[in-house]
């Protein structure tokens, strides 16, 4: 009998303390500072980023210790990028102001039709313009090109190609 309350006594135990390690991880932290993992099936955990030492990316040649470091070069941009105020070049010499938010929303300063979506594909933000107009802000080197497809598509030789520059980034 003495044998099963220990066992019982144990098992409670560590009933508790997995529940505990559980509850912990999953909890969101609380000064809003987070990084945040997407998983392929939709899952997310959030982590405090005043716990994180350094994140490293399997197979990438450096890791990085400091949130504001850049993301090695061999992995594509992500939506976190690209979130914030840009200033492109329409391509007549004259720029607009676009809106990328974390909520997949885009919106636009010039034109009759502002509102958009937009998505990361490849490494760079695509925008689907609600007139049928497509652009997508691509890193090219050190900097940024607006490429603009005003027949509806990604593909296929765009009709201009212009500066693009993040004015205000937003957190993720």
């Amino acid at each position: 009998m003495h044998k099963r309350v220990t066992v019982l006594w144990v098992l409670v135990t560590l009933g508790m303390a997995a529940h505990g390690a559980t509850a912990k991880s999953a909890s969101k932290p609380q000064d809003g500072q987070a990084i945040v993992i997407v998983f392929k099936d939709g899952r997310q955990q959030s982590f405090a980023m005043a716990d994180i030492a350094r994140i490293e990316f399997k197979g990438a040649a450096a890791s990085t210790t400091k949130a504001s470091e850049d993301v090695p070069s061999a992995l594509p941009l992500g939506r976190g990028h690209f979130l914030g105020k840009w200033e492109l070049g329409e391509g007549n010499g004259e720029n607009f102001s676009v809106t990328l938010d974390a909520s997949g929303d885009a919106t636009k300063s010039i034109g009759d039709v502002r509102h958009g979506k937009w998505t990361v594909v490849n490494g760079e933000a695509r925008i689907s313009w609600d007139d049928g107009s497509h652009d997508a802000i691509r890193k090219v080197g050190s900097k940024y090109e607006k490429i603009w497809y005003p027949d509806g598509t990604f593909s296929g030789k765009p009709n201009n190609v212009t500066n693009a520059v993040h004015v205000e980034g937003r957190p993720i």
